[in-house]
Parts: structure tokens; sequence; C-alpha cells
């Protein structure tokens, strides 16, 4: 590779995030690619980072893991995959053979875990280095475009697992707590695990009409204005929702999951808190609920890209705003503040001026 360096999306000692030049990566393992960066995206879990959220996270990290781009190098241990290749990327670092991994709970990979744009330089750049590459990377099929393949790793895999947590039946009904993009991704894979009925649960009124729009919710509520425990009953025959995501992380949103759920239903958290949750136990004494937590779980990404292969999933309606690496800053105060209607801001190649 020619070029020596490259611009990328730092976030400095301070906690502020700055666009500067780094080295471009260069292979470390036998199990690395260097991959040139051709589409990347904004993650709420970048701004948790930013806040200072996220103790784990390194100082002077370049931030992003969402991202698709071709592979320009491979280590020597690499196999199946080739310069040239189009891939898209798990957010989740992991070796495949551990005794988590070898179980499917990658997310507790002994040697992985959150680490690109966390504990090592992430994709907000215009190259990236991948460890454990043959497990980290998927292909991209021709018939695929970049802007369907950019959530599969992480966006798409959070919806997919929290439909998948809630152990639908076909027929049942399924209530998602937050309409942003893994509430929208949960909608449509709830779809795919046989749901009869959608109903999403949001604050915002814009975000719930394009979930209605999408034909991703069939029915929508927003506690502000109403009732939202009251309202599912109505929509569930008086029982509650059969299964809940909850993808909001909202200072309230644990309540509101619970409250919604019938008797002996699946909750499943999947959104990233920033505060401790309680649970209020003699509230929910005889509801006999399910909770499932967890982050990201991109373990099905093969499973997915045949999915998405197969014309039945397509997460690229999230990209509410595009534009090149030189305008991110702008694009993390958009898409912080859902200004336009921002629901992802993806993120193309450096455009020299």
């Amino acid at each position: 590779m020619e070029k020596a360096w490259m611009k990328a999306l730092v976030r400095r000692a301070d906690g502020r995030a700055a666009l500067t030049e780094r080295p471009v990566p260069q292979l470390q393992e036998p199990r690395d690619a260097i991959v040139r960066v051709t589409l990347s995206t904004i993650c709420t879990s970048d701004l948790h980072i930013l806040r200072g959220a996220v103790p784990r996270a390194n100082p002077d990290i370049v931030l992003g893991h969402e991202f698709v781009g071709v592979v320009e190098e491979v280590g020597e241990a690499v196999h199946g995959l080739r310069p040239g290749d189009r891939v898209a990327a798990n957010c989740i670092t992991f070796c495949g053979d551990c005794w988590f991994c070898r179980r499917g709970f990658i997310n507790n990979c002994e040697h992985g875990g959150w680490e690109l744009g966390c504990r090592i330089d992430g994709c907000q750049a215009e190259y990236v280095r991948v460890p454990f590459a043959d497990t980290g990377l998927t292909k991209i099929p021709d018939s695929v475009t970049d802007e369907s393949a950019l959530f599969l790793g992480d966006i798409l895999a959070s919806g997919y697992f929290g439909a998948e947590l809630c152990e639908l039946c076909p027929g049942d009904s399924v209530a998602v707590v937050g309409a942003g993009p893994v509430g929208l991704c949960a909608m449509a894979c709830a779809r795919l695990f046989g749901a009869a009925r959608v109903i999403a649960l949001d604050v915002d009124p814009f975000r719930l009409e394009r979930a209605a729009k999408l034909g991703l919710a069939d029915f929508t509520v927003n506690p502000r204005e109403q009732d939202a425990e009251r309202a599912v009953r109505g929509l569930t025959e008086g029982r509650g929702a059969d299964g809940v995501v909850e993808a909001a992380g909202g200072a309230d949103s644990l309540e509101t999951a619970w409250r919604i759920a019938r008797p002996n239903a699946c909750v499943a958290l999947v959104a990233m808190y920033e505060e401790n949750q309680t649970l209020p136990l003699p509230s929910m004494y005889g509801k006999n609920l399910i909770f499932k937590t967890g982050g990201v779980d991109a373990v099905h990404s093969s499973e997915l890209m045949r999915l998405m292969e197969a014309g039945r999933l397509d997460a690229s309606f999230l990209i509410t705003h595009k534009a090149p690496l030189n305008r991110i800053l702008e694009g993390y105060r958009v898409f912080e503040n859902r200004e336009d209607g921002c629901l992802k801001w993806a993120v193309t190649p450096w455009e020299e001026e």
C-alpha cells in the first residue's frame, strides 16, 4: 500500500472528537486484514464513548465500528478472504476458537469483544485494521449494495438479537420500545420470526410515523400522549405483548417494557444504558416475566447476509443522511440531536477539496 497517512476521526483525551491525520494501519497479526473503508456510519455507542460512559474505551482512539469496505491486505493465516473482496464488518471482534466462541457466545470472546473504535482504532477513517478478519468480516455478494450491508454487524444484528430473544411464535404480538435504528431493525426482524402484530412505542412522533410508513409497525403508541400499558393491552385482547424488545435505553423505558408485557412473556433488553437500572420486583410479582439482556450479538452475520441476498431483509432505509468523511463532525451533531429527522448518517470516503 503506497499511502502512508490517512484522515481519521479521533477521540481526544479531553473527550472531544477531532479530524486529524494518522498513519495508515499495517498488519500486526497473522489473522489481520487491512480494509479500505467505502462506507461507515455513526452509532449511539460512539456518543456514549465521547460522554465518558464507556470506561473501557481508550483515549486517542479512532472512533467507529460500523462499516463496509474492500480488503487491501490479509495476514498469512487469513483464509477465505483476499484483496479486492467487498466485506461487511462485525462490530464484535472474536477469535472463533475459545470456549465462548465455540458455543456461539461471541460477545464474550476471551480474546476480543467490542474492540474496534473502543479499545483499538476503528473505522471512521480511510483504512482500518481488522483483527481476526476471517471471523469478523463477511463477504458481500454482488447483488447486495454497500448501503444494505452497512448495518449487518451491529444495528441489524442487534435488532435480530432482540427479536430472537423474545422466542416468538407465529402469530404472536411484539412491542418494541424505541423506534430508533435498533428498534426499527427489531421490528423488521420480528416479522421473520412470525410476529403477526408489531407495536412501536416512542416519544418521537416523527419516528413513529416513519415506522408506520415503512410498514414495520402495525400500530404506534406515544407514551407521552397516552397510557402505554393501557394502549398495548387494548391492542392485544387485554393481555399485553407476547414479546417486548427494549431498544430505547431511556430513563423510564425499562419500566414501560415490563409493564406492557403480558404475564409469562419475554422482555429482551438490548438498549445500552448510561445509568444503572432497577427491577421493582414487588410491583411485578406474579407476572412471571423472563428478562434477557445483552448487547449486540452478531453471531448470525452469514445468515443475515443470505437474507439480504434473498431480498427478505434490507436495512438501507435507516440511511437518512450521507456525506464524506470531511463532514463527519457535522454528522455527529446532526445525529446526536436528531436534526432533520436523522436516523443514521452514512460516511463516504474523504473528498479532496
